[in-house]
């Protein structure tokens, strides 16, 4: 395989879950590495891989809720480490939990969450990340049979873990999300974490006492009566990824669905909400 890469570089707007869509999209094509930038994100395919036509069903770039630019260039063989740690940052919550990468010093946090950030953005959404890290701190997890939905890199999952829950379902439909939170699952050594590739369609007949989903607008209003019909009674579900506007929206369809709504976190025009069952 060649060493040459083609680099693009996209302007989002909205930059985070425009960012999030678009890194999905295009993990389905031949893109093997992204990097988080002031504006939006750099992908990165191997030129014997790539074509002029390479972005032409990737749908987001056709779509009127976001604005994306875009321009390429040729480069050189990347020092993937090297670009990941001029991305990454550090997530501290409150000082009580350290969200860091094996490069970033151990602080005398409460929670030590290390993640290898084979691609920066596999930390998710900083905001989002941040707020339920904050609810999960606030509640009493201990014996709680819980559910990491869209994990990601599994953070969430495994901060659960370090808090006492279990056992501990983790899913995500995206290959590389899976497959990395198995091994982020390993490092901060985790036992009681079960690692899914998928959908909500692997929820049928299943329980929990606390559902915990960082996705988007669309996906949470699309699957919440799947998340309460796997609820248990007095259960908590926790909910992010979506904006300050969003709120009526997931709030006429949680409380539709009998929840009671609890609590609301807000981070730069990002929201994160608590129900009960």
């Amino acid at each position: 395989m060649s060493n040459i890469y083609i680099a693009y570089h996209f302007s989002i707007e909205p930059k985070e879950l425009g960012s999030e869509i678009l890194i999905a999209e295009l993990g389905e094509l031949a893109f093997e590495s992204f990097t988080e930038t002031e504006k939006g994100i750099s992908a990165f395919v191997q030129k014997d891989l790539w074509d002029e036509m390479i972005l032409e069903n990737v749908n987001i770039l056709h779509s009127e809720e976001f604005e994306i630019d875009y321009n390429y260039e040729e480069i050189d063989q990347v020092n993937w480490n090297e670009e990941w740690e001029k991305n990454f940052e550090p997530i501290d919550v409150d000082g009580r939990c350290h969200v860091r990468a094996p490069f970033h010093p151990k602080t005398s946090a409460e929670f030590d969450i290390l993640i290898e950030p084979k691609m920066s953005f596999g930390t998710g959404h900083h905001e989002t990340t941040h707020m339920m890290i904050q609810h999960l701190l606030e509640i009493d997890v201990t014996g709680l049979k819980t559910l990491d939905m869209g994990c990601g890199t599994a953070i969430l999952a495994i901060l659960a873990e370090m808090k006492g829950a279990q056992p501990i379902d983790a899913i995500d439909i995206d290959n590389w999300c899976y497959l990395n939170s198995i091994e982020n699952a390993e490092r901060n050594n985790c036992n009681n974490i079960s690692v899914h590739e998928g959908d909500a369609s692997l929820l049928k007949g299943k329980k929990y006492d606390l559902i915990i989903a960082n996705i988007n607008r669309n996906i949470l209003l699309n699957d919440m009566q799947t998340y309460v019909d796997c609820l248990n009674p007095k259960g908590t579900l926790l909910l992010s990824g979506f904006y300050t506007e969003d709120i009526p929206f997931i709030d006429a369809s949680c409380s539709e669905k009998g929840l009671t709504y609890v609590k609301k976190f807000e981070r730069n025009n990002w929201v994160s909400l608590k129900y009960v069952n």
